[in-house]
């Protein structure tokens, strides 16, 4: 046996397990392994979980922050109109510099799967040549989805349609859309429908920016439910953002989230932008502008949390971790009880996994040999403390690893080491 991890602890159970890796593969898992491995580490209890999974990102914009200028007034047309500017700057090293830096942090917070979207209104492609590059000089490490996503619109930015045909045939593995963002209503609806009928054209799955706005007017997601269910493309769509149904009335609300069930629809939040970006225009009170995570989690639809951006236009801090993102949305959401939090753990794993279309995912005998080992025993300490990334593991590879830190109180004329475990 290649590798035993020692004293690993598993969706929080009471006790401790050994994990034997062989040949890139889970061999064993089981309370004690009785064969010695070649390596050996012990865990001494920290929590395991299968790799985390980055389901929405923008990283042709990552680390772009400041460039031309700040988005000093903090909203979502503002980062898109300094967006606007910077592209025009673009070229094919500036964002590989920029992406391989942004994915080594992904990678060090024990993300293996990341699916980012990125701007196809641009004739030269660019970003998008970039990411083909990247895409393949990381396939060891990070397996990387690329969304075509049209941030100007398809059908109010010129040739919307040929880029997004163009994009597809360079490669790129998802539709992408942003209806909300098109110039009229009827426009929107085109934008939606045609994202879908391409994604079955070419057998891809889809993924929309959609109803991004606190407008209660913005119904585009019934649209987008319609259409999967129409088409029978049930499970390979993904609707991102869905913030204005924070506005909705109950009763549309509830009647929606009936749709999007039935059109086995993904469902994507992004609490850190999302806390930022709306309720700009509101006084007091202010909403909280997200998407009703709770109630679709509780009707059995598939709802996953993501990072959204990495320093960028929209959101100018952010280190590519989906577990900061999580802990923000445990006070944003609300998810405060315990079987709350260990959803989104589930949040940031097995459900955007699904998401991704990911095979074999998952701590299990025979299963390609992924983990992430956070450095607190549980689950929620995990959470709690944001902890830090004690070994990422890929294939049976130690691809990252952190050191633990140490912290010291001087009281008294006494050293004493400060262990922020209960």
């Amino acid at each position: 046996m290649e590798l035993v991890l020692r004293n690993a602890r598993l969706h929080d159970n009471d006790y401790l397990v050994d994990i034997g890796i062989s040949d890139g593969k889970f061999s064993e898992i089981k309370k004690n392994i009785a064969d010695k491995g070649d390596e050996e580490i012990d865990l001494k209890g920290r929590f395991v979980s299968p790799p985390l999974v980055e389901i929405h990102v923008h990283m042709d914009a990552a680390l772009t922050v400041g460039e031309p200028r700040y988005n000093l007034g903090g909203s979502l047309l503002e980062g898109i109109d300094i967006w606007s500017e910077r592209k025009k700057t673009l070229t094919k090293e500036d964002v590989k510099n920029r992406v391989r830096k942004a994915l080594k942090w992904e990678i060090s917070n024990g993300v293996t799967r990341v699916r980012t979207h990125v701007d196809v209104c641009d004739p030269s492609f660019n970003a998008l040549n970039a990411l083909l590059e990247i895409k393949k000089e990381f396939k060891d490490y990070i397996d990387l989805q690329i969304v075509a996503f049209p941030q100007e619109g398809i059908f109010s930015y010129p040739d919307g349609e040929e880029l997004m045909r163009k994009a597809m045939e360079k490669g790129t593995d998802v539709v992408g859309g942003i209806p909300h963002y098109e110039w009229t209503r009827e426009d929107g609806v085109k934008d939606a429908i045609f994202a879908v009928s391409l994604g079955k054209e070419l057998g891809k799955m889809v993924d929309l920016h959609i109803d991004e706005t606190d407008d209660e007017h913005s119904r585009f997601v019934e649209v987008l439910a319609a259409e999967t269910i129409k088409n029978n493309y049930l499970g390979k769509v993904t609707a991102s953002h869905t913030t204005a149904m924070h506005s909705y009335n109950n009763a549309y609300a509830f009647k929606l989230l009936g749709w999007i069930k039935k059109a086995e629809l993904n469902m994507v939040t992004n609490p850190l932008d999302n806390s930022v970006l709306q309720a700009r225009f509101d006084t007091y009170p202010k909403r909280r502008g997200h998407t009703r995570v709770k109630e679709m989690d509780a009707m059995g639809i598939n709802v996953s949390i993501a990072d959204d951006s990495i320093m960028d236009p929209w959101y100018p801090l952010g280190l590519g971790d989906p577990l900061q993102a999580a802990f923000v949305f445990v006070h944003y959401g609300q998810m405060s009880g315990y079987n709350e939090m260990m959803r989104l753990i589930e949040m940031i794993t097995t459900n955007p996994a699904k998401t991704f279309g990911a095979k074999d995912y998952g701590i299990k005998v025979g299963n390609p040999a992924d983990l992430v080992v956070f450095d607190a025993p549980t689950a929620i300490d995990a959470i709690r403390l944001v902890s830090r990334r004690y070994l990422v593991i890929k294939n049976g590879n130690i691809i990252a690893q952190t050191k633990p830190y140490e912290t010291n109180i001087f009281m008294d004329g006494k050293e004493e080491k400060i262990d922020f475990i209960k």
